[in-house]
């Protein structure tokens, strides 16, 4: 309980000039960091203050003072920042939060916080900001505010590629859920209410000292009160208290069947919070396919993949491209049917983000390095009915599993696209095999709007998948590469 005695107040932030300035300040605090997350948060910190410096200048800005001179200072020959917030700041403040939610420490979630309420300030229907928002929530263990800025999300979006509406379903079971225990709590221990009422963290205090004198008739009651007292603290502080509680009642309690009931319910609200209610367990509705049924379907049929590139999104190749046999799509692939064509047969998407999940498609496949994250994926994120195939743990990470590529051989993560070709040219049942605006991000990314603003991440080795991509190739044009 005395963690929540001391929890210190949470910053809170609003002017822009006042954000740089604790972003300025928190910076210096990092230097000669060992903690890989804060290293990586010093680097966001350092990009944010040479965006900050070289933003272009607005004609009636006023001269930098506060902590705008404080970054200026740091960029020769920078330029006075225009008024407001532009694009590019408004990112790397995000990329600077994002980042600090990641810390988890105090420290770096009061800083989280005052980039929130920055960007909302400055930005008041930002999609970015408002998921951001919600994840500090939850980190901060404030439920009620965390879903309302899920809510607000939502009211900005019309794609749920996060997985937000299952974020919400899974906050308000598991709150549910809680309520239920202490409810059952309070009647298995009815001495318990005249404990309710003094202060928390005394009360819990007390019962642990009779528990330590082997007093648990005393202890219980004045446990059971302080959680019930608890009601309104924080989710991570109940949760600890929750589990310290069910520790020492199961070493002294003989009521099996009571006992089983409790852990049956705190099993299942903590169960709920971290993955959202599971209608379907089994993750029925779908037709499982194998890698050799996954060949049979493809054998003796043209394949075409489709970049999420700018080039595509220009090409006027919608109508050659839905000529193909097969069309493959990515992640979080848009649709323009003049330039794109209209059609998806195969969506290939990385198991971590939930977009296009809701498309009509033939067979999905979803790739995903660890087995018990890409099944934890597949059950919160597939829309029953979206797809009537659905790859199997033999078709989970081609290069890996079936290509055997090590990290030796291949040390970057292969990307989705890299993946599905990989895939596809070992299997080498396609008379045509071509791939359409691939250009490894050239011309930049062209997805649905919810993910334009993802990294292209520095995990994947793009030259490398290039060169292996050109080695293979047949023919090249400025739109089309054929393997075959």
């Amino acid at each position: 309980m005395t963690r929540v005695q001391n929890r210190r107040p949470r910053a809170r932030g609003g002017e822009l000039d006042d954000c740089l300035r604790a972003c300025a300040v928190h910076s210096g605090k990092l230097v000669g960091s060992i903690d890989r997350r804060r290293i990586e948060l010093a680097e966001q910190l350092r990009k944010l203050l040479v965006v900050w410096g070289t933003t272009p200048a607005a004609p009636a800005a006023a001269p930098a003072t506060g902590a705008t001179a404080l970054l200026k200072r740091a960029v020769k020959g920078a330029a006075t920042p225009a008024t407001g917030i532009a694009n590019e700041v408004l990112d790397a403040l995000l990329a600077v939060a994002n980042q600090a939610l990641k810390c988890g420490y105090d420290d770096e979630l009061n800083l989280a916080l005052v980039i929130s309420d920055t960007v909302l300030a400055q930005r008041k229907n930002s999609r970015a900001g408002w998921r951001l928002r919600a994840r500090l929530m939850e980190a901060l263990g404030d439920d009620a505010e965390a879903l309302e800025a899920y809510e607000k999300y939502l009211g900005l979006t019309d794609d749920d590629g996060f997985g937000v509406r299952a974020r919400i379903a899974g906050l308000r079971a598991a709150s549910e859920r809680e309520r239920d225990l202490l409810a059952l709590l309070r009647r298995q221990c009815p001495r318990a209410e005249e404990f309710t009422r003094g202060d928390a963290t005394a009360v819990w205090a007390e019962g642990l000292a009779a528990h330590a004198v082997g007093d648990w008739a005393a202890a219980e009651p004045r446990l059971v009160g302080a959680l019930l007292a608890m009601a309104d603290a924080p989710v991570e502080d109940r949760q600890e208290l929750l589990s310290q509680y069910l520790d020492l009642r199961i070493a002294v309690d003989t009521d099996v069947t009571a006992l089983t009931e409790v852990l049956a319910l705190y099993a299942e609200q903590r169960r709920t919070r971290m993955r959202g209610p599971v209608a379907d367990p089994t993750i029925g509705g779908v037709q499982w396919i194998s890698l050799g049924e996954f060949r049979n379907r493809i054998a003796g049929k043209s394949v075409c993949l489709i970049a999420n590139s700018g080039r595509v999104a220009a090409s006027s190749m919608g109508a050659e491209i839905d000529a193909y046999d097969l069309v493959v799509r990515f992640n979080s692939f848009r649709l323009d049917p003049k330039h794109t064509g209209s059609r998806t047969d195969i969506h290939a998407t990385i198991h971590k983000h939930g977009f296009n999940w809701d498309k009509q498609v033939d067979t999905r496949l979803v790739f995903g390095g660890i087995s018990g994250d890409w099944k934890w994926s597949l059950r919160n994120r597939l829309v029953p009915g979206a797809q009537t195939y659905l790859g199997d743990e033999s078709l989970r990470w081609p290069v890996r599993n079936i290509g055997k590529l090590s990290t030796d051989v291949w040390s970057g993560i292969p990307t989705t696209g890299f993946n599905m070709l990989f895939l596809l040219d070992f299997l080498d049942v396609s008379p045509t095999l071509d791939l359409i605006g691939f250009d490894f991000y050239e011309s930049g990314p062209y997805r649905v709007p919810e993910a334009m603003k993802l990294a292209i991440t520095s995990v994947h080795e793009y030259t490398s998948e290039k060169a292996w991509v050109m080695d293979r190739a047949r023919s090249v044009t400025d739109m089309r590469i054929s393997l075959r």
